[in-house]
């Protein structure tokens, strides 16, 4: 048994052939580009790849097979270079009836063991789904549907950025999950927290107590990639072994969520669309103090205050810790060129994040750089919080 990092939530921007796949993320990220960047740069051995439902990643995915750098594993998942498992994922947009009678929508990340199998799921999908080459289009399905066809083609399902006030089961379909899974509740052993959200928060939340927390980057561009990650116990790096630690068994399981402070998040408290404005007041608020607009997005943070139904912010005694991380392209001062020097030193993110001194730090990248860093890995930095689309500010 070792330990791993993991990073399941990563989107494509565009396929090889130049077609877009997730329009709104970087023309760079692609099948064989997010691989490398996992094993050269950022040192995550078990990558999430979310939109491999696409005919054009398909194709890719056939290509780079044949490349001879990568081939399937008998227990699921792609191994590439020997140093990554690449989980095959579909990121599936549900539709549901919300709690307020109007229609809501949620995201789903549906992980599957072999190419075979998500090439059936796609196939199934296109019938729910107007353009089954873009990434997370609308279905026609709800989620209690859905989890029946990702089981039919061996997959698991775990609902994502559970709380954002966009395109997610709390934030804009129900109070509890497990009215919409009803019976299949049970078959949820994990939940996606969300950047606006952490452990604390979450397990102010009843029904979510058994539920295994995974912390992911959501990246729209390699840079965003382990932004947020998971440090799991496994025997090895496949889709059945990180299944295991998402379901704590046989002695695999996930050790520790790595995640930004929520306050870093852009949708972690209610934000004034009107004044432009962050809310921070003590309650949540429907009408911004500032204004009196009542054209709002509402935060993470003040939803989670409305609906949780514990008094207390106790976590289960087998819940890991959930630890703060501030990725180096947000720290001040760090810029790409300073990244630059760092990787070429010291090869990977991870080891610049976790195992790296002051002062080994500061023998390549200097006095000022060093101390930023360390104060951001010892939570000393100030930070503003985010909201309404709007990343926070550290300083």
């Amino acid at each position: 048994m070792y330990e791993i990092f993991a990073d399941m939530h990563v989107h494509i921007g565009r396929a090889e052939n130049g077609k877009p796949v997730k329009i709104t993320a970087a023309k760079t990220l692609n099948f064989a580009n997010i691989a490398k960047e996992c094993a050269d740069r950022k040192g995550i051995q078990v990558v999430g790849i979310i939109d491999c439902a696409s005919p054009y990643v398909i194709e890719d995915i056939e290509k780079f097979l044949k490349t001879g750098e990568a081939y399937e594993l008998k227990d699921g998942g792609i191994i590439y270079k020997n140093k990554v498992c690449i989980l095959l994922g579909s990121e599936v947009e549900t539709s549901e009836k919300a709690r307020n009678g109007k229609k809501g929508s949620a995201h789903n990340l549906c992980f599957f063991p072999f190419l075979k199998d998500i090439k059936e799921f796609s196939k199934e999908m296109s019938k729910h789904i107007k353009n089954i080459t873009l990434s997370t289009q609308r279905s026609d399905l709800s989620g209690y549907d859905l989890i029946d066809i990702v089981e039919k083609y061996n997959g698991i399902l775990i609902p994502a950025h559970i709380f954002t006030p966009f395109k997610s089961y709390y934030g804009n379909c129900t109070d509890r999950i497990e009215n919409i899974f009803k019976e299949k509740y049970k078959k949820i052993f994990a939940v996606e927290l969300g950047l606006s959200s952490d452990t604390y928060l979450a397990d102010t939340i009843k029904e979510l107590e058994p539920k295994t927390f995974v912390t992911n980057s959501d990246a729209h561009s390699l840079p965003k990639i382990a932004r947020e990650y998971n440090k799991m116990l496994v025997k090895d790096i496949s889709f059945k072994e990180i299944v295991k630690a998402l379901k704590n068994e046989d002695g695999r399981k996930v050790l520790c969520n790595y995640g930004l402070d929520p306050k870093l998040g852009k949708y972690h408290r209610t934000y004034c669309d009107n004044c432009n404005t962050v809310i921070e007041t003590k309650e949540p608020v429907e009408k911004c103090p500032n204004c009196g607009s009542t054209n709002v997005t509402f935060g993470v943070f003040d939803r989670i205050e409305l609906i949780k139904d514990k008094k207390e912010r106790q976590s289960p005694e087998n819940r890991p810790p959930y630890i703060y991380q501030i990725p180096l392209g947000f720290i001040p001062g760090v810029g790409n060129k300073t990244i630059e020097k760092l990787l070429s030193t010291f090869e990977t993110e991870m080891n610049i994040i976790h195992k790296l001194s002051k002062d080994d730090i500061e023998a390549v990248a200097g006095e000022k750089i060093a101390e930023a860093i360390e104060n951001a890995r010892t939570g000393k930095c100030q930070i503003h919080s985010g909201g309404g689309g709007n990343y926070g500010k550290i300083g």
